[in-house]
């Protein structure tokens, strides 16, 4: 993301990005938020004339609208975030319009601050000069590439060796088979680690020295359990991703909600769910709060009475950090079946 104009005045003002990509883009769902004023260039119909019994076409012309935004949707398959609500500047005031924002869209973001959405900006801003990650988690005739997003590892292609006839053994068809999906994902800004059980690992790496050197050279290997998704949460439990990526939001969550469970298990110094975690915060003992997205959205649009900002405020007072969760990944999904609201403690309480 690329932050083109920032003019605040305290935690009031104007933020200008462009996103690049699809995880700039969720980003910006969790920092919309209804009552926001928002600002893009965007194509509208002019109006025909109304004498004509079939007036001609009518032409749709780019102009640059203030919506007030009242919903918005995040449409990762196309790549799309929509926003809509009613025109406060610009053509056609107090009619109903819906901004679709994509890659290359300058938006301009005008509304009261909280902290974790600067934040959220921040990191997005950094991110975006960091190289990605491609994790390929391979074992005897299976393999899994995953791209590594913001929000979690997206499931890019699932191979299987197949039976049928081929040039060169089958081993030799299954890793090619891998190795074009990779390379018709992988750019020179991303990084691969390969990944899985046993020695298939380490032969696919060698396949790939003989055929793409420039490829094999930037590969990072690691040894995990299993491939598919529970391969893809071993390396980045392992740091690979975190080695990679300095860093990486993903790999940090993966890591919290490793030592949240394990805390969990023993019975240790953790709380989960609204009352338990008010509780502890009531004693100052909150040293990490973790929230799912959704849960903070949801919270969110209760508006001012539903106090969650209040409550953050008040657990940063104490010396307490925050974490917001990506329910797109896995461990933020099981922050979510826990209520959505967990904490580490200082002490037990």
């Amino acid at each position: 993301m690329r932050v083109t104009k920032k003019n605040l005045k305290g935690n009031e003002g104007e933020i200008t990005v462009v996103p690049e990509t699809l995880d700039d883009l969720w980003h910006l769902k969790y920092i919309i938020e209804r009552g926001d004023l928002i600002f893009a260039l965007t194509k509208r119909k002019t109006d025909s004339a109304n004498d004509k019994i079939r007036p001609e076409k009518t032409e749709k012309k780019t102009v640059r609208l203030g919506i007030r935004v009242e919903n918005l949707e995040f449409h990762k398959f196309s790549n799309r975030l929509r926003i809509h609500g009613p025109i406060e500047h610009g053509m056609d005031a107090g009619s109903y319009h819906t901004l679709n924002v994509e890659d290359g869209v300058d938006i301009s973001i005008i509304k009261r601050w909280k902290k974790d959405q600067i934040e959220r900006i921040n990191e997005a801003e950094a991110s975006s000069k960091k190289p990605g990650v491609i994790i390929v988690a391979v074992e005897e005739g299976d393999a899994d590439i995953g791209l590594v997003r913001h929000y979690g590892v997206e499931s890019y292609a699932h191979i299987c060796q197949s039976s049928g006839k081929g040039e060169g053994t089958l081993r030799e068809v299954f890793f090619n088979e891998i190795l074009d999906k990779l390379k018709y994902v992988v750019s020179d800004s991303q990084s691969v680690v390969v990944a899985g059980p046993g020695f298939t690992k380490d032969d696919f790496l060698k396949y790939v020295e003989s055929n793409d050197p420039e490829l094999a050279a930037g590969i990072i290997v690691e040894d995990t359990s299993s491939i598919g998704t529970s391969g893809f949460q071993e390396v980045l439990r392992r740091g690979a991703v975190d080695r990679i990526m300095e860093q990486s939001r993903i790999a940090r969550e993966a890591s919290l909600m490793e030592s949240l469970l394990k805390e969990i298990a023993m019975d240790g110094k953790v709380v989960y769910g609204v009352e338990e975690v008010k509780r502890a915060n009531n004693y100052g003992s909150i040293e990490t709060l973790l929230i799912s997205d959704e849960f903070l959205l949801h919270e969110r649009e209760k508006g001012e009475g539903g106090g969650i900002d209040s409550f953050i405020r008040n657990v940063e007072y104490s010396q307490g950090k925050l974490v917001v969760f990506s329910t797109e990944f896995e461990p933020g999904q099981k922050l979510e079946a826990l209520g959505g609201i967990a904490a580490l403690l200082r002490f037990k309480v």
